[in-house]
């Protein structure tokens, strides 16, 4: 493929949009959540309590609904089974017929505090200039030449597949030359909607249908560096970071400015789920099935709907494997308070 006809559709596909629909509220039983007699539902209620702190609210959930439960929620000391039925109610929010549910983790990769030879493709940190929560420069102006030589490289990595999907992930461990171990986490973005580089490069005919892995889209990028960069850019938006200081045993920081749990935390479109608020995550899938109560800790640019979620796998290659293979369909159960519940019920089917 010319590179010509490769900028022609990458322009195509960037001005593609998906307007925003108007969410709907069902009831559902807890009786009719698979899986919930068998949940650790204490582990997720200590999940939950961190997340009591900094819940956020959504268009028709105010955070001052939370305040009540959250109360509750810290000197609760009986079964937490019974205390997330007695206080909550299971809603399913939905904007569409459409559910997906996918898998993100923390990578370890190797890393230097310097550009060499080997490693020269920069994660940065955030540019003074870059405008709050506005639409900025696209990846591909940022990759050309924009952040370079202003002292803004955080640390530099050996592959720019690896370096593309960090800004996916959000965050990532770093194992440098000199052997120590930093963490870098999400700080700011450009503003721009996240695209599937993986779904746009099917659709151009790069790859085919069913093979748009890591490694596939690794080998390509490989094969084909120049054209491979511009393959990347197909996704215009663009993540910056900041160095974390998070103790080696705890998760990265999610949006709540909390450590996610490995399959406890969740990331939600906060436009519908409330960050903070306890979701039941319903995907039967045969061996890859996943029925258990998650927390709604973060967000992501590639996270949009009210039945859209990415589950925390942990961190390290396995993890990496295990959320790889999660593209399924379900349902998200969203828990409200009783009263959020009360005042919603017009609105419910």
């Amino acid at each position: 493929m010319s590179l010509k006809l490769l900028i022609g559709l990458l322009l195509a596909a960037y001005f593609t949009a998906t307007p925003l629909k108007a969410a709907e509220f069902a009831f559902v039983p807890f009786a009719n959540l698979t899986g919930w007699e068998q949940d650790d539902h204490q582990q997720a209620l200590e999940v939950f309590r961190q997340s009591c702190a900094n819940i956020q609210s959504t268009a028709d959930i105010p955070a001052s609904d939370w305040r009540g439960v959250c109360a509750l929620a810290t000197i609760n000391s009986g079964s937490a089974k019974r205390f997330f039925e007695t206080h909550f109610r299971p809603v399913q929010i939905t904007e569409s017929n459409d559910s997906l549910f996918t898998g993100y983790f923390e990578p370890v990769l190797l890393g230097s505090r310097y550009q060499t030879s080997e490693f020269k493709y920069p994660l940065y940190g955030v540019p003074p200039e870059l405008p709050s929560g506005q639409v900025w420069k696209t990846r591909a102006e940022l990759e050309s030449g924009t952040l370079a030589g202003r002292g803004l490289e955080l640390v530099w990595l050996n592959d720019p597949v690896d370096a593309f999907f960090v800004h996916v992930q959000g965050s990532s461990r770093f194992t440098m030359r000199d052997g120590s171990v930093i963490r870098l986490g999400f700080a700011g973005r450009n503003g721009h909607q996240y695209r599937s580089v993986g779904r746009q490069m099917i659709e151009l005919g790069l790859l085919q249908s069913g093979q748009a892995s890591l490694e596939k889209i690794r080998d390509w990028v490989r094969n084909n560096p120049r054209s491979g960069q511009m393959a990347l850019q197909l996704n215009p938006s663009f993540i910056f970071f900041q160095e974390l200081e998070i103790p080696a045993d705890q998760g990265p920081i999610g949006a709540l400015q909390f450590p996610l749990t490995p399959m406890r935390s969740i990331a939600v479109d906060p436009d519908y789920t409330p960050l903070g608020a306890p979701a039941y995550v319903m995907m039967p899938a045969g061996s890859a099935s996943v029925n258990r109560l998650m927390i709604a800790q973060d967000t992501g640019s590639a996270i949009n709907g009210a039945q859209r979620a990415d589950i925390f796998f942990g961190s390290g290659e396995t993890a990496g494997k295990d959320a790889g293979r999660i593209r399924y369909t379900g349902q998200l159960i969203t828990l409200v308070p009783r009263a959020t519940a009360l005042r919603l019920s017009g609105r419910m089917n």
